[in-house]
């Protein structure tokens, strides 16, 4: 199959369009923009200068990509979009470039599956599987890690990380980290415990998700000193790669960690 650009689309001269590409009837791709293989620009989406889109990517009606990013500070700066392979973006959704005090790029991994209003500001950086449901909105300078979940209409603080395999439940305020493996809803986001069904999808063995749950109730549950908890957990479990990973994201957090309800 060839690449396929409508009449009434409108591509840059210098816009990088990669094989097997179909940009749909009033899209826009804007100049300095690169477009993967086998990717498909529907009809009146809009791809914005400075955006990278990896292979077999489907960008849906009305999408506005790579718009500059909603900071006051912001004076026009050169910075980046970079998009992976394999990312499904649904319709209305905005995603907008870095700055240059966030490092000018921001960046959304591989399979990631953004679904319709979603918003996901400037310098936010999302790895591989991420997905984002209805209306949920990610401010600026977020780290979400692979395979999280982000319910519909939730809301997620500047500067919060969201661990691995966690688990955000729709109309859920987050204002402060989330831990992996863990799952939080509420107007104000609570740990609500260990997202035991994603886990068990994703493999995770008998043994992880005892691990997981444990260190949950010493952590959470347990009236202590947080430094002290992670300290026992280590101790039970810290030849499981995934507690070490557990407690060394506790231990890294700058905003602090969500509480449990």
């Amino acid at each position: 199959m060839a690449t396929e650009i409508h009449p009434s689309a409108i591509v840059a001269k210098n816009a990088e369009i990669g094989q097997d590409v179909i940009v749909g009837p009033f899209a826009i791709v804007e100049e300095d923009t690169r477009i993967g293989d086998r990717s498909v620009i529907e009809a009146s989406a809009h791809i914005k200068k400075l955006t990278t889109l990896g292979e077999d990517c489907q960008i849906h009606s009305f999408a506005s990509i790579g718009g500059p990013p909603q900071d006051l500070k912001y004076q026009g700066e050169r910075t980046v979009l970079e998009m992976g392979d394999r990312i499904t973006v649904r319709e209305f959704v905005t995603i907008n470039r870095g700055t240059s005090g966030g490092g000018g790029a921001t960046r959304v991994g591989s399979d990631c599956f953004v679904m319709a209003y979603c918003h996901i500001a400037h310098d936010c950086q999302l790895e591989d599987h991420v997905i984002m449901s209805n209306g949920a909105t990610l401010a600026g300078h977020v780290e979400v890690a692979a395979h999280a979940i982000i319910g519909g209409l939730s809301a997620v603080h500047q500067f919060v990380r969201i661990g691995t395999h966690a688990f955000i439940g729709g109309k859920t305020g987050v204002a402060q980290d989330i831990p992996p493996y863990m799952m939080a809803v509420g107007d104000r986001a609570r740990l609500r415990g260990p997202n035991l069904i994603g886990l068990k999808r994703a493999g995770f063995t008998a043994e992880e998700l005892k691990a997981i749950k444990q260190a949950y109730k010493r952590i959470w549950r347990t009236k202590g000193n947080l430094k002290g908890a992670c300290k026992d957990v280590l101790t039970e479990f810290g030849d499981l790669e995934r507690i070490q990973h557990l407690i060394e994201f506790v231990k890294n957090s700058q905003r602090g960690v969500t509480s449990a309800a």
